[in-house]
C-alpha cells in the first residue's frame, strides 16, 4: 500500500504544536496518533462506500441492459403462423397460406399483393403482342427447403399483374409445383385460388391418405388460396373442393 504521507505530515504538525503547548513535554501523542488513525479510518471508510456504490450502480444496471420478457431477436424471430398477415412493405400485404414439413423440408406458401407495380417489374407480352394488363401485382410465394420455386426466372416468375384488389382472372387457378421436371416428381405443393365460396380443399393420394387444407385471404382483398404438400412418391387420385357447410362444390381426378 502506498504511504499516506499527507496523515503523516498532519500528525507532526499536531505534534510540534502541542509541544509547544506543553513545554514540560507532557504533550498528549497518544492523543493525536489517534486522532490521526481516525482520520485515516474515515477516509478508508468514505472510499469503500464509494467503491460499494459503483457496485451496487452496475448491478442495478444489468437488469436494464436485460431483454425484456418474452422480447425475441429480431434476427431470430420465428415465422409467422400459417394463414398470418404479412406486410413486407408499405405498400405490400400478403398472407402465409399454408406451411409444413415434407420429405424433412420446411415448405410454405404466401400470397403477396402489390399494391402498385414494383420498381423493376415488366409485364410480360400477350401473344399478340400487346402488354399485359394491369395495375397491381399479385405472386404466390412457395418454397420447398428453402428454395423458391421457379426461382430461376427472377424475382418475379410467380407473379402475374392484376386491376384492383378483386381482379376476376386471379381466381379459379390450381396448380402442382415443384423444384423438380415441373412438378412432375420429388416433393410438390399443391395451390388453388378458389371462388369465394369455397372454405377449403381436400387432397387424397393414392395410399388412401386425405388432406385437408383451409383458404386464406390477403386482407382487404378478394385474392384467397390453399395449399398442401404432396409427398414425393405419392400421386393424387381426387381433389375436393367444400363450402364452409361442408358442401362439396368441386371434384377433379386428373392429377398425378
Amino acid at each position: 500500500m502506498t504511504p499516506d504521507h499527507g496523515h503523516e505530515d498532519w500528525a507532526r504538525a499536531a505534534f510540534a504544536r502541542s509541544r509547544a503547548a506543553y513545554p514540560s513535554s507532557q504533550a498528549p501523542v497518544g492523543r493525536i496518533l489517534t486522532a490521526a488513525r481516525a482520520r485515516r479510518k474515515r477516509r478508508r471508510v468514505a472510499a469503500a462506500v464509494a467503491s460499494a456504490a459503483c457496485v451496487l450502480g452496475l448491478g442495478l444496471a444489468v437488469p436494464l441492459l436485460k431483454p425484456a420478457p418474452g422480447a425475441v431477436d429480431p434476427a431470430r424471430r420465428p415465422s409467422p403462423a400459417a394463414s398470418s398477415p404479412l406486410t413486407p412493405t408499405p405498400d405490400t400485404v400478403g398472407v402465409r397460406v399454408a406451411e409444413g414439413t415434407t420429405g424433412g423440408h420446411r415448405w410454405s406458401v404466401t400470397l403477396e399483393f402489390h399494391r402498385t407495380l414494383p420498381k423493376g417489374y415488366t409485364p410480360p407480352t400477350l401473344p399478340d403482342g400487346t402488354t399485359a394488363p394491369g395495375t397491381s401485382l399479385l405472386c404466390q410465394r412457395m418454397y420447398i427447403g428453402g428454395v423458391r420455386i421457379d426461382h430461376q426466372g427472377g424475382p418475379w416468375a410467380d407473379c402475374q399483374p392484376v386491376t384492383g384488389t378483386r381482379d376476376p382472372q386471379a381466381v379459379g387457378g390450381t396448380g402442382l409445383w415443384g423444384l423438380h421436371d415441373k412438378g412432375l416428381r420429388g416433393s410438390r405443393l399443391m395451390v388453388s385460388t378458389p371462388e369465394a365460396d369455397v372454405a377449403y380443399g381436400v387432397v387424397t393420394l393414392s395410399d388412401g391418405t386425405r388432406m385437408k387444407a383451409a383458404t386464406a385471404t390477403v386482407p382487404g382483398t378478394g385474392y384467397r388460396a390453399w395449399a398442401t404438400a404432396i409427398p414425393d412418391g405419392q400421386t393424387i387420385t381426387a381433389v375436393d373442393q367444400y363450402d364452409t357447410h361442408h358442401h362439396r362444390l368441386g371434384h377433379d381426378t386428373n392429377w398425378r
